[in-house]
């Protein structure tokens, strides 16, 4: 038996085929592009994410004879965006993207209102889903009259593959909609967005079944037999079950282009204030609080693409030992930032440049004040009562060992590096593809990834780091009285 794991990433699609022991079988993937008609737009036509798949599968069918076994399938998606669809089921407009800014008004306009932290857990960011319907009620009427079902990307190929409307919970947390404690749809907060429960697709746990495969692609791909399709999940969530946290204390940091810090949770324990993000998890019973900043190794390719140096050479000239905090300190807020500010306005800034600074100096400022943006997440969601037991690494910047190094000493705890290359949302929507397709228990398919080296914090410096990072706080506000703050 074969199981197939999806992921719809921002700028392509990416396929796992894996046995039934969970091994890697191979991968295949597929580019898209994304428009950007305004300032601030983001949008995708969905029909990318359909040929994207088509193209991926014919890769896998050919390479792979473990393909003709196919048995379950998971898809993981980037969250937040909104596919349109008539009573057809026909595409109305290109989808609204998750780094979509444009209904920042609209946001705002429904975070006032108190129901919505209160049912959905969560400040009603403009990416999230139910601000941007009320842009399009605004904006695009007659789209908006003809909306029969809103879906998610993740839903959206769900759709596809078993012809019916079908999200997950983790997913569905993202739209504003969602009751995140009760799992499931809000009567109040869809009244109070102008929308309806039947425009909802229908909800079922990431890790259950969602539907069979169509036939027709059953036939088209080559496959004898039923195939099984997962509820599914958000990518965060998906990239959890591929790593195996799960359970309270589990958690992981990414050095990705933006940084998340993400910790399972066995209770739902919202903290909207401090702009977290408190989701359902792809398996029932389980929640994840997150951390968001939006510039994260995004910031050292900023570095790198007006130094003219790889970000590699960059770090790599930093040598191989962490040092003291430099002289010059960096404020990552190069697109805004989430975590704990919610500010799209704030802007980054260097303090302490001299004529002696170098490029190292400057390497090192973006290096540390990532890393304070991720205490800075950190320390929010451990202000919840959450406790940390074992921290993964992942993400591109992960490559750095001096990035690591530094990162664990301002976190202050061991970082475990998982051993292999697959661990991500791909292996977890295969997951959840095998646990929907034979029914056996979740913590006997989601096992936590092996360790392959544990970075342990350099305890010399953990006090430097510390005061440096109480500086790093004093900085926002800095930031944020400048003349030109909020000037775009």
């Amino acid at each position: 038996m074969s199981f197939l794991g999806i992921d719809i990433g921002t700028s392509g699609l990416r396929a796992l085929l894996v046995s039934d022991s969970g091994e890697a079988l191979g991968t295949a993937e597929q580019g898209y592009t994304t428009s950007h008609p305004h300032s601030g737009w983001s949008e995708q036509d969905p029909a990318v994410w359909i040929a994207a798949l088509e193209g991926a599968v014919a890769q896998l069918r050919d390479r792979h004879a473990a393909f003709a076994q196919l048995r379950g399938i998971g898809v993981a998606g980037h969250m937040h965006g909104a596919v349109l669809l008539d009573a057809d089921d026909k595409v109305l407009r290109p989808c609204i993207l998750w780094n979509d800014s444009r209904s920042h008004a609209e946001a705002r306009a429904l975070d006032a209102r108190p129901e919505f932290r209160a049912i959905s857990g969560n400040i009603v960011f403009p990416g999230f889903t139910a601000p941007k319907l009320e842009w399009l009620r605004k904006h695009e009427p007659d789209i908006f009259a003809r909306t029969a079902k809103v879906l998610l990307p993740a839903a959206f190929l769900n759709l596809y593959l078993t012809g019916d409307h079908v999200a997950d919970m983790s997913d569905s947390a993202g739209t504003s909609w969602l009751d995140v404690a009760g799992r499931d749809w809000s009567d109040v907060l869809l009244k109070n967005s102008h929308m309806r429960v039947d425009q909802m697709p229908r909800l079922v746990e990431g890790s259950a079944e969602a539907g069979v495969l169509r036939r027709c692609i059953s036939q088209k791909w080559g496959l004898a037999g039923r195939v099984s399709v997962a509820g599914g999940a958000g990518d965060n969530a998906a990239a959890a079950c591929g790593l195996g946290t799960l359970q309270e204390g589990q958690g992981f940091v990414s050095l990705g282009t933006s940084g998340v810090v993400l910790l399972a949770r066995d209770r739902f324990c919202p903290a909207p204030q401090n702009a977290l993000h408190t989701f359902c998890h792809a398996v029932p019973d389980r929640w994840y609080q997150m951390g968001v900043m939006l510039s994260a190794a995004d910031s050292l390719t900023w570095l790198s693409s007006i130094t003219g140096v790889s970000p590699k050479a960059l770090t790599t000239a930093l040598g191989p030992k962490i040092k003291a905090p430099g002289p010059v300190a960096f404020f990552p807020y190069l697109s805004g930032e989430r975590t704990p500010h919610n500010d799209a306005a704030i802007r980054a800034g260097f303090i302490g440049i001299g004529k002696d600074s170098s490029r190292e100096n400057l390497t090192q400022a973006v290096l540390e004040g990532v890393c304070f943006g991720l205490r800075d997440s950190f320390e929010a969601i451990a202000a919840t009562g959450a406790r940390y037991d074992k921290l993964y690494a992942i993400g591109g910047g992960s490559a750095s060992s001096y990035w690591l190094s530094l990162l664990a000493t301002v976190l202050k705890t061991p970082l475990h590096v998982p051993e292999g290359r697959e661990f991500g949302a791909a292996l977890g929507a295969a997951r959840l593809g095998m646990t929907a397709a034979l029914g056996i228990p979740v913590m006997d398919v989601m096992r936590p990834a092996p360790t392959a080296q544990v970075i342990k914090p350099v305890e010399g410096l953990i006090d430097a780091f510390d005061a440096a990072y109480t500086a790093f706080r004093a900085g926002y506000p800095i930031l944020k009285s400048h003349p030109r703050a909020g000037l775009q």
